[in-house]
């Protein structure tokens, strides 16, 4: 393994975002962070090349903090990946579905298998991560509990599978984005791009509608669409959206310049070549 490059990810060591760095970075190591905003003061202080950071759920929906924190980041996008999640239920060696009375799991994956654990009678206990969870359930050392986390966190924490594929759903997939310092620009020619970009609209009746008009008027596809609010105060809304295209493609760019007429200001976080997970 190349100890001179590494990737930073929030969570414990065998957490999903871990597993997604790996199957990318299989020659980089691995730095776990306790919060978001330590994973991205990393690579800012380029202690790491690239921050592992999920973004949404197949299931669940969006995933924490992150879209709120990725404009403050500093940092540029420069792909996505996407991971068919596995979720595994874990247990001590040796311990039995019946025997089991907890089930401990960040409360993503509680939702994703909530059905499961009904059906199973078993109580759900929010953690703060999945593979947090299960390095709990191994220093507990209890038959009575369990954890629902990832293939590599049962090896990592030398837990038993009791269940493979234990989600409701045999489609559950998380959507990462990879992040770094340096802005990727890909040949505004190339087929299959994604531009990320955050805007925050101006006072006026219908500034959204208007925004987006450019999108629909000029052809642009667009693949996510998110509101939070500004910390200035609750009349202000940002915006945090996908596009299919680069920005100096004719169609995007006059759609991105008729949004600017609409808005305060318009970022681009990054422009990345599409996963072929998009085309399945």
């Amino acid at each position: 393994m190349n100890t001179n490059f590494k990737f930073s990810f929030q969570g414990v060591n065998g957490a999903y975002s871990e597993l997604a760095g790996i199957d990318l970075y299989p020659n980089y190591n691995s730095i776990p962070c306790k919060t978001f905003e330590e994973m991205f003061e990393k690579v800012r202080d380029q202690e790491a090349e690239i921050a592992i950071v999920p973004i949404e759920n197949s299931r669940a929906g969006r995933v924490g903090d992150t879209q709120r924190l990725i404009p403050d980041s500093k940092l540029k996008i420069i792909g996505e990946y996407f991971l068919e999640v596995n979720h595994c239920l874990l247990g001590i060696p040796g311990s039995t579905m019946q025997e089991i009375k907890r089930v401990h799991s960040h409360e993503q994956a509680i939702a994703q298998c909530r059905n499961n654990l009904i059906k199973h009678n078993k109580d759900m206990i929010v953690a703060a991560d999945t593979a947090g969870a299960a390095k709990m359930v191994s220093e507990l050392n209890q038959k009575e509990d369990a954890a629902i986390a990832s293939e590599l966190a049962a090896k990592t924490y030398s837990l038993d599978i009791l269940q493979n594929n234990f989600q409701d759903s045999e489609k559950n997939v998380t959507r990462f984005l990879i992040m770094s310092n340096n802005l990727n620009t890909p040949d505004s020619n190339d087929d299959d791009l994604m531009t990320t970009l955050v805007f925050e609209l101006k006072s006026i009746p219908a500034a959204l509608y208007k925004a987006l008009g450019g999108l629909a008027s000029n052809g642009v596809n667009m693949t996510k669409l998110e509101s939070y609010i500004n910390p200035q105060g609750f009349d202000v809304a940002q915006f945090y959206t996908d596009i299919e295209g680069h920005p100096e493609n004719q169609k995007v760019k006059l759609a991105l310049e008729e949004m600017k007429y609409y808005c305060k200001h318009v970022d681009i976080l990054g422009v990345y070549k599409m996963s072929n997970f998009r085309k399945k």
